[in-house]
């Protein structure tokens, strides 16, 4: 059974991954963990904030997380009412990316999958500073979907690397298991002003081959000048 967490803000940024992480995963049984924290909506402005109303200000906060993420499980159950998923929520006074790691450990969580960027939906930045945060400090494998990104089959896969990574087992194991269905096609592209790699890079290239083995892959060196 595949564990899916899918940290909301309750944007069109957030509910497009997890429109995009049902349909990936419609073949599978799945467990999905909506997760939203509420930390940041209690503090975000501390100017009418004080001892004396926290409690009442983090009860709404609470109250208005559970009641969102209840309307989001109805919204994608109505769009993709797959028997093979199932769906829980968290609502949390906490930090996203210490909420995300805490579940990750919890619950045994195969994958993220969250919008590249939230509610602000910044036009400058690729990525928003949450997204950020859990691809560097949460040890789980990320799927983050650009806004408006649509699912399609994947088909023909780009792995950039420069072989310095020492991947896990259960992180090529997931992508290998996404990629085989669709007998999709897996460039590993290694840029680099010299074709020539270390004993480590060898290594570490060797361990992708035979962990990725069931794919069809083409490892490209690219020159950097």
């Amino acid at each position: 059974m595949r564990k899916i967490l899918i940290p909301t803000d309750f944007s069109e940024n957030a509910m497009n991954a997890l429109k995009y992480a049902v349909e990936l995963f419609k073949y599978e049984i799945s467990e999905f963990y909506i997760m939203h924290t509420y930390q940041d909506d209690i503090y975000a402005d501390e100017s009418k904030l004080s001892q004396d109303n926290l409690k009442t200000v983090t009860a709404t906060a609470r109250k208005k997380s559970h009641k969102k993420l209840e309307k989001t499980v109805e919204t994608i159950k109505s769009i993709s009412p797959n028997p093979r998923h199932n769906f829980n929520i968290i609502s949390s006074n906490n930090l996203l990316v210490d909420e995300a790691d805490k579940i990750v450990d919890e619950q045994n969580i195969d994958v993220i999958v969250m919008g590249t960027k939230g509610e602000t939906d910044d036009k400058i930045l690729t990525f928003g500073s949450h997204t950020l945060q859990v691809l560097k400090y949460v040890q789980c494998p990320v799927l983050a979907i650009p806004a408006h990104y649509k699912y399609n089959q994947p088909k023909h896969i780009l792995f950039p690397t420069n072989y310095m990574i020492p991947y896990k087992r259960r992180e090529l194991k997931l992508f290998c298991e996404m990629a085989s269905p669709y007998r999709a096609v897996i460039d590993v592209l290694y840029i680099s002003k010299t074709k020539k790699l270390s004993m480590r890079q060898k290594d570490n290239q060797n361990f992708l081959k035979e962990e990725l083995g069931k794919n069809t892959i083409n490892f490209k060196i690219e020159n950097s000048n």
